[in-house]
């Protein structure tokens, strides 16, 4: 369904799980920043209606996000600690093609969102299906359906606004892209990504 070009090895979890304070501390600040991308797109596209509308909601949902993942580090006592760098994301947006029209941008914009969403639903499904611990299964499960959601509207939306094959065609180079960036990257499991 992602069309994720290279899963996550499943041991991953292993990782996450030795430091549920260092998971939970770098989840809460995606989804902060999931926020803050959401209202970007807003700000920077306010005459597009269908885009206005359905991103406003999915900024109170990923800010109530933030305090879900909050709310569960007070719960076992651990403290969010400080936001890093996501080398991740910064790659993913070296990627971004910074020229052409207004529409071009954006489009490159929502399938950077979509990237970041699907990478993050798979992950967050990992996690609900092979922590130790029930409550955090269940946790992760919430955010994973909710990511799977947001991924699919980010492409709806750059369906919409451009044109179709070149879509198409774009989020496979994105997706060829990620791969090789996923095989850069050092598994760590104190990041969503």
């Amino acid at each position: 369904m992602l069309g994720l070009k290279l899963p996550t090895d499943p041991r991953w979890v292993n990782l996450a799980e030795k430091d549920l304070g260092e998971i939970l501390t770098d989840h809460a600040y995606c989804e902060q920043k999931a926020a803050t991308s959401c209202i970007s797109l807003i700000q920077l596209n306010p005459d597009r209606e269908r885009l206005v509308s359905e991103l406003a909601p999915i900024v109170t949902e990923e800010w109530g996000h933030f305090r879900m993942v909050l709310a569960e580090l007070k719960k076992r006592n651990l403290k969010l600690g400080r936001q890093r760098k996501d080398q991740y994301v910064n790659q993913l947006l070296k990627f971004q093609k910074k020229d052409g029209s207004p529409t071009d941008r954006l489009i490159e914009k929502l399938l950077t969102n979509a990237l970041i969403e699907a990478r993050s639903c798979e992950r967050f499904r990992l996690l609900s299906l092979h922590m130790k611990e029930e409550h955090m299964r269940k946790f992760y499960h919430t955010f994973m359906v909710s990511e799977a959601g947001h991924y699919r509207l980010f492409l709806d939306l750059a369906m919409e606004y451009g044109e179709p094959e070149k879509v198409k065609e774009r989020w496979q180079s994105y997706l060829d892209y990620e791969a090789e960036v996923m095989k850069e990257m050092d598994t760590r499991g104190d990041r969503v990504h």
